[in-house]
């Protein structure tokens, strides 16, 4: 079995955090066991671009389960637990192309690898997979990676047609993601179909909000250890992850400021009581800075200056442009790391300026991303999108689909069922009336 990670003898330890966390996934759980009988992705090859983490391994293990051939990759270099790396290919057999702290060209290397498993399903998370599988087949092969264009080239026409031809659909986990993907859609270059995971209510009203919350907090305290009462904590982006890491960082004290450019988010976010200004106006004020909005350069050059001495910024958005790093390090007369993924710039106006986890997601990088009790309806959703594809994905037109409703109810009513929450049902009379225009007063 080929991988690359980055020491087999890790598995032990890998082990048990992945016992750990599936202590809190019972619904993932219970749909292994249902794979494990029916085995609703047999014969499938599956390549997996995801953050390589205890609650993946879980992931990894249901589709295995239910008889993919799976492989899987990084879909951020600072994301990998190199021990649940170990412990998927020591105890799974499931080839592991990651190692935390990788470099672009080793990154796209096991990108790559995915590749040349020959997918008939995708699981991606940011859509780099993806968007490579298409270079290859639009042969836009200029566009790729110089460590993926090289392999690319090297095939023939009717090699290059198959890496698309055998793949059946795909899903995506996160909003960038998604983003690009109807990008691709709406410019009418999208080959195959694909089911957005993130837009399912059972995931990004959770994980994007409690998950991102809590681990994006977890992530800014590890690194730094400063106390986040009484300081000033700017949010740039008010979506679902934008309103989970304003939410956490006002419960532990912290006076809260939103920087949005969507109007209706912008007066969401002051009816929920924050205060909301232009980064310009903001960055005099904070001491924290946080970006969760999948677009690039939200805080650039100009902000850097003008922030007080001694500033935190951290990205949570999936892709690390978020920051204009070119920038802050082209104005920085030095820079040095001071504390794990803690990197000290000190800019040409003589302020201090610290990047926590090298302006990528904070909360994989110094972190360990979100709790599992959350992934578990993130990656039932993974789970049962993949079955629904195998089975339905050649009927389907090349686009976006939102996870089926009856999945997204399905894995509500199990979490439920799992946390002993009981709830109401309607009666006929009431189903009745609902489903009637007839009935009124």
């Amino acid at each position: 079995m080929d991988y690359d990670i980055k020491d087999i003898n890790l598995a032990e330890k890998g082990r048990l955090r992945i016992e750990w966390a599936e202590m809190g996934m019972p619904v993932l759980r219970r749909i292994r066991e249902r794979f494990q009988g029916e085995k609703p992705l047999k014969g499938l090859r599956l390549s997996a671009c995801l953050h390589v983490t205890t609650e993946t391994a879980s992931l990894l293990k249901t589709l295995k389960a239910g008889g993919a051939d799976v492989v899987v990759c990084a879909s951020n270099p600072l994301s990998t637990q190199d021990d649940v790396a170990a412990a998927l290919v020591a105890d799974h057999e499931i080839p592991v192309y990651a190692i935390k702290g990788e470099d672009h060209r080793a990154y796209y290397s096991h990108i790559l690898s995915a590749l040349k498993h020959r997918p008939n399903l995708t699981m991606d998370d940011g859509a780099d997979l993806v968007s490579s599988i298409h270079f290859i087949a639009l042969e836009k092969t200029d566009d790729l990676d110089e460590s993926i264009r090289g392999w690319a080239q090297g095939l023939s026409p009717g090699e290059r047609s198959a890496v698309l031809g055998e793949v059946r659909g795909g899903t995506e986990e996160t909003t960038t993601g998604v983003i690009r993907l109807r990008s691709m859609e709406r410019d009418g270059v999208l080959q195959f179909p694909i089911i957005s995971v993130n837009d399912a209510d059972t995931k990004h009203l959770f994980d994007n909000r409690y998950g991102t919350g809590q681990s994006t907090i977890d992530g800014i305290i590890r690194a730094t250890n400063r106390l986040l009462a009484g300081s000033t904590f700017v949010v740039s982006g008010y979506g679902w992850c934008g309103r989970g890491v304003a939410m956490r960082a006002r419960g532990h004290g912290a006076h809260v400021i939103i920087c949005e450019v969507d109007p209706l988010r912008a007066l969401e976010a002051v009816m929920d009581g924050y205060p909301v200004m232009p980064i310009s106006k903001a960055a005099p004020l904070g001491d924290f800075f946080c970006t969760l909005t999948g677009d690039m350069n939200v805080i650039g050059l100009q902000h850097f200056l003008e922030m007080k001495d001694g500033a935190i910024i951290c990205n949570s958005g999936h892709f690390d442009v978020e920051l204009d790093l070119p920038g802050l390090r082209e104005s920085s007369t030095s820079r040095r790391v001071i504390r794990d993924f803690v990197e000290e710039f000190t800019l040409t106006n003589g302020k201090r300026i610290y990047l926590l986890g090298e302006g990528r997601l904070v909360n994989l990088a110094a972190a360990e991303g979100h709790p599992s009790s959350v992934m578990d309806m993130s990656f039932a959703n993974q789970a049962l999108s993949a079955e629904f594809m195998a089975r339905e994905g050649a009927h389907l037109e090349k686009k976006v689909y939102p996870v089926p409703r009856e999945i997204d109810r399905e894995i509500a009513r199990l979490k439920l069922e799992s946390m002993g929450v009981e709830i109401d049902t309607l009666t006929p009379e009431q189903e009745k009336y609902l489903s009637s225009w007839e009935l009124g007063t």
